[in-house]
């Protein structure tokens, strides 16, 4: 008779994309037994609250980082086909095309002008010159021809996809929960842990980190969103996917919140699937493309008659604690309309139905910007988080990565020896 399993509790810190997701593979991975693992995701405010709720749901086989990209927008596929994902959180494949408009000064858009402080590129796309060009795909015949200066198709079908964030975050979930995973509401205040030895030493809250190597997570304090009260949960994995909030737990991660705002306009009719890096100008359309200092935008036609738009990030406001709402300024976002209004007339007869702000998690690792995926100097905490601006892309293969690692003890999905958490120093 075989022994019988070691109890695995497995805690997920982080109710977002790249945690629920992380739980929906733990839950489906061949391994998984519910006898011998739990699994609980403990999020601080609602699920998908912040950049997982908020951003535009770009899914591209060409991201950054590259190890995963193509892993993952072939998992968003997979999932996708096997979930109906087209009809549960808007799943479709689109075009993706840089470029160029300058707005005549004469149709009154002299709001132009941005009234927020200098901004920060997302990182999502790389800016280049276009030659001028007045010719758009015939059915990108939402955007106003005579505005478009210059247009370059740098992905199609093949490469480039969509999702609504929230709808997949919140499927994900749902599917995690419906093979055993548990959710909880609640504010994480430590990870305790203690020697690694098993050398007689009472848990205790992970404050230092000297000697990591000596010590292991046994366990996670959190206070209920509800009831306010504090439990003590036990963890033999902690998957720490706190996004920005990563820092709050575990300090030696250097993360530079970034904060993103957005929009989202109804439209009064289906558009073309395009997904827009866009350079706008206020000029007039004789004037050359480098007439006048433009408005970087990202704009995705969605399903359901939707267009979401989003503009540069800023550092303006610091990052909230966990649970708190994020400031939106009124500026930023009246900026993106104005811009957006000025270059569509679907867009102008269109009506607003969204202004968000949320912040991305960016990191500087050294030479590398790339998020860290992978097991820490403290056996039992694994780290899923940096992910800036391509945590929607890249959830599903870092999700499978941590499942792997976690239950398999290594990672055979994808090369992940580039994200290694242990290169922080």
């Amino acid at each position: 008779m075989s022994a019988p399993k070691e109890k695995q509790n497995i805690v997920v810190i982080g109710g977002g994309i790249i945690g629920c997701t992380t739980a929906y593979y733990l839950t489906h991975h061949p391994q998984f037994d519910s006898s011998s693992h739990t699994v609980t995701v403990i999020e601080a405010a609602n699920l998908a609250n912040a950049a997982s709720g908020k951003a535009g749901g770009l899914v591209a086989a060409w991201a950054t980082s590259s190890n995963l990209a193509k892993l993952s927008f072939d998992l968003h596929d997979q999932l996708a086909r096997e979930y109906n994902g087209a009809e549960l959180w808007g799943y479709r494949r689109v075009r993706c095309g840089q470029l160029t408009a300058v707005v005549p000064q004469r149709r009154g858009t002299s709001k132009l002008e941005s009234s927020s402080p200098p901004n920060i590129e997302l990182g999502k796309w790389w800016a280049r010159d276009l030659k001028k060009s007045s010719v758009l795909p015939h059915d990108l015949d939402w955007f106003d021809n005579e505005s478009a200066q210059a247009y370059e198709e740098f992905a199609d079908t093949s490469s480039t996809a969509q999702v609504h964030p929230f709808q997949f975050t919140s499927s994900m979930a749902k599917l995690a929960e419906q093979s055993g995973a548990r959710i909880v509401m609640g504010k994480v205040e430590c990870i305790n842990c203690c020697n690694a030895d098993g050398s007689s030493e009472s848990p205790s809250p992970l404050t230092s980190f000297d000697n990591l190597t000596q010590k292991k997570v046994v366990s996670v304090t959190y206070v209920d969103k509800v009831t306010l009260e504090q439990h003590t949960l036990p963890a033999t994995t902690v998957v720490l996917a706190a996004g920005p909030w990563t820092p709050t737990l575990f300090p030696k991660v250097r993360i530079h919140p970034l904060r993103a705002h957005s929009v989202s306009i109804k439209l009064q009719r289906p558009v073309s699937a395009y997904c827009l890096f866009s350079d706008i100008r206020l000029g007039d359309s004789r004037q050359t493309v480098g007439a006048a200092k433009p408005i970087s935008l990202e704009i995705y036609a969605r399903p359901n008659n939707e267009v979401y738009i989003c503009g540069q990030g800023d550092r303006d406001i610091p990052l909230p604690a966990p649970g708190n709402a994020v400031e939106v300024s009124s500026d930023s976002c009246n900026d993106i309309i104005n811009a957006a209004m000025s270059v569509s007339e679907e867009l102008r007869n269109g009506k607003v139905t969204g202004r968000r702000a949320c912040y991305l998690p960016t990191l500087d690792v050294g030479a590398s910007s790339d998020p860290l995926v992978g097991q820490t100097e403290l056996a039992g905490l694994v780290l899923a988080t940096g992910h800036s601006c391509w945590g929607i892309s890249n959830a599903p293969a870092t999700g499978k990565a941590v499942s792997e690692l976690i239950l398999d003890g290594r990672v055979s999905c994808v090369d992940v020896a580039s994200l290694d958490p242990r290169r922080i120093r």
